[in-house]
């Protein structure tokens, strides 16, 4: 454990974005709806009333800025605390110093960096010294504290969201380093202001990999007696991939999937390619979006085109085949296909309400005519009794009750007109009909 470890003066060797890391909120970039005149994270700061809080966002939008900012004007300990490196006994020896501190009437805040990295007992931990106050808890985390955090420490604790900065917000950033004493203010770059743009529409968002970008273009200028000019080659070669924020197992993974489904099941091909090609890039397993074509095929697609499953679990094994990059256009295909099928619920609809009558509902015996009957004794039991095969009719139908007997009349599947369900929705009607004529 080490106190301030991330807010430390090790200024030769540090990253630029630690190094012009401001020290107060008038250095702060972004943020405006928290941080603006009258808000209400600005005042808590402002006038030293912390309480236990989150902050909720995605990289580089100023979470851990922030913490350092509450370590330098707040009058109570601060404890830099990481979720990486630290264990239950790290938390026990902090929380028996917190509660000393408090028997004395001192505050002590301490910072948790990545605090979704915890798990559910380290996080119970902190808990009964929250609700007592020995410490003040502020959380950073890059994943939706709703899943993440416990439900009773998140309770106590207040979540401000951050947003990616915009991209007028990084460019006045990246103009703060270059004129910054720790930053380059002591040298003479030559940047142009379209070039600053470019880093940050690159950056997409997120400071840090804004202010990396520009230190790594200046690093790789042209050294003249004049200074340092950053070439359009040598920034081309900076930002020649755009770095996606995107984690397989966090939010923004089930945030893709959902768009990618959403698009396709309102119709539109252009999206559902873009958030696909969005998972791709990010580094998705083909095979868990080909998975999910498979599933979309029958919930959303189902009887109204019946080539949708069969050309889906195709595609799955087009991309079980070749792999990536090449499987990119077989999903790109399914994707359009689906997009662009009549749509139909009725399957899925069908089967989550039998799921609940299952679940709910009294378990009700097979019918005697729905049995098999083996043996002497089944039969004597009446197993099969009253069976009719429906082979053995000229309309290959009987009127033989299937259902028990309470679930006779209830309906599960229930077909649309879209596409070629509209003949499956034909063919039970007549099936019905039949039926009731007795």
């Amino acid at each position: 454990m080490e106190q301030m470890s991330l807010f430390d003066n090790r200024k030769e060797t540090a990253p630029l974005a630690s190094r012009i890391r401001p020290a107060s909120l008038k250095g702060f970039v972004g943020q405006e709806h928290l941080l603006g005149p009258g808000k209400v994270l600005r005042q808590i700061i402002e006038r030293d009333q912390i309480s236990s809080m989150i902050f909720w966002g995605p990289p580089g939008v100023g979470k851990t800025t922030l913490a350092s900012i509450i370590a330098e004007q707040t009058k109570a300990e601060f404890i830099n605390f990481s979720a990486v490196t630290s264990g239950i006994r790290e938390i026990k020896e902090v929380m028996n110093q917190a509660e000393q501190s408090r028997r004395m009437g001192l505050r002590t805040v301490l910072f948790v960096d990545e605090i979704h990295r915890f798990n559910k007992a380290q996080q119970d931990a902190f808990l009964p010294f929250v609700e007592k106050g020995s410490i003040i808890l502020i959380g950073a985390t890059t994943e939706n504290p709703s899943f993440e955090v416990n439900a009773a420490l998140l309770s106590r604790c207040r979540v401000f969201v951050l947003k990616a900065l915009k991209e007028s917000d990084l460019v006045r950033l990246l103009e703060q380093a270059l004129h910054h004493p720790a930053g380059f203010g002591t040298q003479n770059i030559r940047i142009t202001s379209r070039q600053l743009r470019a880093i940050a529409e690159f950056a997409d968002g997120d400071a840090r990999t804004a202010l990396n970008t520009l230190e790594m273009a200046v690093t790789n200028g042209e050294i003249s007696a004049g200074g340092i000019t950053v070439t359009e080659e040598g920034l081309a070669q900076c930002i020649s991939r755009k770095s996606l924020l995107y984690d397989k197992n966090g939010e923004e993974h089930y945030n893709l999937i959902s768009a990618l489904h959403k698009s396709m099941r309102n119709s539109d091909p252009d999206a559902a390619i873009y958030w696909m090609s969005r998972m791709l890039e990010g580094g998705e397993n083909p095979l868990y979006i080909a998975r999910r074509l498979i599933r979309f095929a029958s919930e959303d697609v189902g009887m109204a085109d019946n080539q949708a499953l069969p050309l889906a679990v195709a595609v799955y094994q087009a991309c079980h085949f070749l792999g990536m990059p090449e499987c990119n256009v077989h999903l790109t295909h399914a994707v359009t296909y689906l997009s662009l099928a009549p749509k139909s619920n009725a399957l899925y609809v069908a089967c989550e309400t039998c799921k609940q009558d299952v679940a709910t509902r009294r378990t009700e015996p097979v019918p005697l005519q729905l049995r098999n009957a083996p043996t002497k004794l089944m039969k004597e039991l009446n197993y099969g009794k009253g069976y009719e095969y429906a082979h053995d009719t000229e309309e290959k139908l009987t009127h033989m009750e299937c259902m028990p007997e309470s679930l006779k009349e209830r309906r599960y599947y229930v077909p649309t007109d879209q596409g070629a369900e509209k003949a499956a929705k034909e063919r039970l009607e007549a099936v019905r009909r039949w039926k009731r004529e007795e």
